[in-house]
């Protein structure tokens, strides 16, 4: 591209090539077919970084690339199980299994659709965070906060079902731990373990595991926070139970539902078409 436009020297290159060669990455040209808006944004980080380098090399004097705005990413929305998908994930926990995993699997997938925690903080959740008294449980979040959060009743059940019929005996085969969430070697159960028990979840209950729309680590907490604000929660309260420092964050769960919304109107409305 700069060589068509009679520039052959880093040097001179200035913001308007710069700019016209990200624009060209997602209109796509001859020789190459249109970019994703994901794959422009890495060319243009490349971009980026080789003109920092130039300039730190001495090789130039100026970066233009740093006059010209980054593609912006679009927004993507969370993935989000409707409730009776959920259902059908949290039916098919543990299925085919000896007892003792099945309820700890299936203890580990209602907790964190009950309580929106992250994969890293049930498995770093402890036997003494746990008070299924009252239903709450202390997470340990991101950056050494903690919150408080309810647990709701069916995992609850699901909980007292591990602890008393099944974790003992997982216990059993290590040297014991704290951790709610143990192995079969009666060790704390690793993010990944706990990844593929939900992985595994889902394709027994017939969920998809790959591509954009596939069941992930976070699919649980995107469920929570939707159906919370679906079932009219304040977004503040929302914000406090998933842990966010900031408001915004979780406001990209109010346009989830406003998909929905639409959706809903769409197929429901005589005079929606047109």
């Amino acid at each position: 591209m700069l060589t068509a436009a009679g520039v052959s020297d880093l040097a001179a290159v200035g913001p308007s090539e710069i700019a016209g060669h990200l624009a060209t990455l997602r209109t796509g040209s001859d020789d190459h077919p249109p970019l994703s808006a994901a794959s422009a944004a890495r060319a243009a980080s490349a971009v980026r970084g080789l003109h920092r380098f130039a300039v730190r090399e001495g090789l130039t004097t100026h970066d233009p690339a740093r006059e010209v705005k980054p593609p912006t990413l679009p927004k993507r929305l969370p993935k989000a199980l409707d409730v009776t998908q959920i259902e059908q994930l949290l039916a098919a926990a543990g299925a085919g299994l000896d007892e003792p995993l099945a309820l700890r699997n299936r203890a580990l997938l209602e907790f964190l659709y009950s309580t929106g925690a992250r994969i890293s903080e049930a498995v770093g959740c402890a036997v003494d965070d746990l008070d299924l008294r009252e239903g709450t449980v202390l997470l340990h979040g991101k950056g050494g906060k903690q919150r408080l959060v309810p647990v709701g009743g069916y995992a609850r059940e699901a909980l007292e079902a591990y602890l008393v019929r099944a974790r003992p005996g997982l216990l059993a085969a290590g040297r014991g731990s704290p951790a709610v969430f143990v192995n079969a070697r009666g060790g704390r159960l690793s993010r990944q373990s706990a990844w593929t028990i939900l992985r595994q979840a889902a394709v027994a209950a017939g969920l998809p595991v790959d591509g954009d729309r596939g069941v992930s680590p976070h699919t649980l907490r995107h469920s929570y926070a939707t159906h919370l604000l679906d079932g009219g929660a304040d977004i503040r309260v929302v914000q406090e139970l998933l842990g966010h420092a900031s408001v915004t964050t979780t406001q990209v769960y109010t346009l989830v539902t406003v998909e929905r919304l639409r959706e809903v109107y769409a197929t429901a409305h005589p005079r929606a078409r047109g």
